[in-house]
């Protein structure tokens, strides 16, 4: 069992191998392709990555922590209802926001139509939404909550207490948001920001609609228009190299959070409350949390329910209810056994972990350990470099053995889909399974032992009864991630195997927003569970 995980970690970090591995074959071709790249895309490529993710950074820092800060420290009407609604964007993938605003906000929208109507007023009144900027406004507000979370958990635990302390000290409310709470948060911050940015970067479905010249769409354009590998695979090593410095970077500020974590040396008892605010700081306060939910969730949800009731009512052919229910079940089909692949991988590499855990205390290398520390790289792999890791040594394969049909079956039937699922998401699993495992103490395992059980029957009767929440949360998560997963489903998808993603993102493009509605609010309903489970652990833990 052990040799087949290891086997099985090992073909799922083939991609990432399959990517740096291009630059092996590094010939004088190859160097002059990526010449012309460095004099012709790459600049404009990196730098508009740059740009994006910069101010993404920016954007989600500030709405994150201002919105976090205001739920931990202050007390205001409706705190206790957007402690759990302002995590309603999650819900929402950023290309189906992109799809909603440009239809509210283009020339021919509704909002632009009935100002004119009102004032009399000609021509378009603001810029398109579909440019750079407008990306960046959309990103911030479906990837905020990402540091809404950590710096609510890193304040939760001592913000208020310290707060407290430092007003006994005879800080004011300025001081103590500045000197006090902000510090405090600075590496939930930075921990948050670094998965926005690595979600900004993964993006393909905001870049190709909106038209930008990012490092996602270069390598799909690289490959599957100008069907360049070369090209791609370098592009997509150049991506993977950034995305490999942000999960370090992440890494890093996640283990300072132990700090925040730390509750020694708080100030305890009655006294430590939130802030009562009253009056326009009160009405700020409100201001500061509605913002984000309405614009991230509430308007772009009532755009795609009116457009979904405009095409039901006036549309001449109606909605394409028979291939939304074939669009429907094949999204759900692949979900379904992504999830229950990743689930049962996940179950069975931590009771492998967990066994041999002892190893690694008594100084001994475990090489599964460090498989799975490669399996967890995946979920911050792009899914366009996961596409075209999975495509290059295929083509090799495919080369040298003509007959085989390797081709065909990574290709043309959805083992290509499956596998690239597995390689992104099976580290959401494992995260779970893990997190479930370190609940149980060890001790139980050694009473199981003693008491005569073996190995299967110690999984099967001990651990699995009591991993089952973990295993099920482990398995809804890769399911909604399945179901949300554009760029390598685009790529890699068999023929009359279209997602909901993917016909969503197909609609948009020929400007058939109307028809792109119903897949749309599906995504975003599938989306809400975890954001359900996610607010009900908060709230026991609060």
């Amino acid at each position: 069992m052990r040799r087949g995980l290891a086997l099985l970690c090992a073909l799922l970090a083939l991609p990432v191998l399959g990517v740096l591995g291009s630059w092996l074959a590094f010939d004088a071709g190859a160097m002059e392709i990526l010449r012309h790249q460095a004099q012709t895309v790459l600049p404009g490529y990196a730098g508009q990555s740059l740009v994006l993710a910069v101010s993404v950074g920016v954007g989600v820092a500030v709405v994150g922590a201002a919105t976090a800060a205001a739920i931990c420290l202050f007390e205001f009407p409706g705190r206790r209802f957007f402690e759990w609604a302002l995590l309603l964007p999650l819900a929402m993938p950023a290309y189906v926001l992109a799809y909603a605003y440009t239809d509210f906000l283009q020339y021919s929208g509704p909002l632009q139509v009935a100002i004119r109507e009102a004032t009399g007023a000609e021509g378009a009144l603001w810029p398109d939404v579909r440019s750079l900027w407008g990306a960046v406004i959309l990103f911030v507000l479906c990837l905020y909550p990402y540091v809404y979370l950590l710096v609510r958990t890193a304040l939760g635990e001592r913000g208020v207490h310290m707060m407290e302390a430092a007003r006994l000290l005879g800080a004011g409310l300025r001081r103590r948001v500045v000197e006090v709470a902000i510090p405090l948060a600075r590496p939930a911050i930075a921990a948050g920001v670094a998965l926005a940015v690595m979600e900004v970067l993964a993006d393909f479905g905001v870049g190709s609609y909106f038209g930008l010249t990012t490092l996602s769409t270069g390598i799909y354009k690289a490959w599957l228009v100008m069907f360049d590998r070369i090209a791609a695979a370098q592009l997509a090593s150049v991506l993977l190299l950034l995305v490999g410095l942000l999960l370090w970077f992440e890494r890093r500020a996640q283990r300072k959070l132990r700090f925040a974590a730390s509750r020694s040396g708080a100030v305890h008892g009655a006294d430590a409350r939130p802030v009562q605010l009253h009056g326009h700081r009160a009405a700020l306060a409100l201001a500061v949390c509605a913002t984000p939910v309405l614009l991230g969730f509430v308007v772009p949800v009532a755009v795609l329910l009116r457009l979904l009731w405009r095409e039901a009512t006036t549309s001449e052919f109606g909605l394409p209810l028979e291939r939304f229910a074939q669009w429907s079940l094949t999204s759900f089909k692949l979900a379904a056994i992504a999830a229950l692949c990743a689930a049962a991988l996940a179950l069975a590499l931590g009771f492998v972990l967990r066994l041999h855990a002892a190893r690694s205390a008594r100084g001994r290398r475990d090489g599964l350990a460090l498989g799975a520390r490669v399996v967890s790289l995946g979920y911050a792999m792009p899914g366009a470099v996961v596409a075209v890791g999975i495509l290059l040594p295929v083509g090799w394969a495919q080369a040298q053995w003509p007959q085989s049909g390797i081709g065909a079956l990574f290709t043309g039937t959805i083992m290509g889909l499956i596998y690239a699922y597995l390689v992104r998401f099976s580290a959401v699993a494992l995260q779970s399974v893990e997190a479930g495992y370190a609940r149980l103490p060890a001790s139980i395992d050694d009473s199981a032992r003693m008491l005569g059980a073996g190995r299967a029957r110690l999984f099967a009767e001990l651990h699995l009864p009591l991993l089952k929440r973990s295993a099920l949360a482990a398995a809804l998560l890769v399911f909604v991630d399945v179901m949300k997963e554009l760029p390598a489903t685009l790529v890699l998808r068999p023929f009359n195997s279209d997602t909901l993603a993917v016909v969503a993102y197909n609609f948009a493009r020929d400007e058939r927003l109307a028809e792109a509605a119903l897949p749309s609010l599906a995504i975003v309903l599938v989306g809400l569970v975890p954001v359900v489970m996610l607010s009900h652990a908060l709230r026991r833990k609060a």
